[in-house]
């Protein structure tokens, strides 16, 4: 069971002392979670394992959920799906640490919220569009085109 608190924040002492190719899941789901002060997101639902290795604690993560963005287009709010995996060792002693620089914390305890926040950042879009054929707003008065025509004239494209 996770702490409410800290949802994330799991207890993995026993596979440190475990045998080799041990292996463990951790389920999560959540109708409303957040990660960080701006990161809202909803629908989550994910699976992390954490295997032994000679190494260290091999962690893979696959989630899934809905980010709630404004489109650049509409300044409209819609919910962006995202979906990730990843795969990211827990090293024992720094000989065996990886590019990602984890260390197996001697509490026992991980808390993959910094991890998942970094992970589900990467997945935003850069330019946030609600959908392809977002008409945006009349640049005369504003009005979203995907709701009503204002009937004002657009211009056609005046880039060479």
């Amino acid at each position: 069971m996770t702490n409410p608190r800290h949802p994330f924040e799991l207890n993995i002492g026993f596979l440190i002392t475990a045998e080799v190719g041990t292996c463990r899941d951790f389920p999560f789901a959540f109708d409303e979670i957040g990660l960080g002060e701006d990161l809202s997101l909803t629908n989550f639902k994910g699976v992390v394992t954490f295997s032994r290795t000679q190494q260290g604690l091999l962690l893979q993560g696959k989630f899934s959920c809905n980010a709630d963005l404004e489109c650049v287009r509409c300044l409209e709010e819609y919910a962006q799906p995202l979906v990730w995996e990843f795969t990211d060792l827990y090293a024992f002693t720094n000989k065996s640490m990886s590019e990602s620089e984890l260390l197996v914390p001697e509490s026992g305890r991980i808390d993959l919220a910094p991890l998942l926040r970094e992970y589900a950042l990467l997945e935003l879009p850069i330019q946030p569009i609600c959908k392809t054929d977002c008409k945006g707003l009349c640049p005369t008065c504003g009005e979203n085109l995907n709701k009503m025509d204002c009937g004002h004239r657009q211009d056609g494209d005046d880039s060479p």
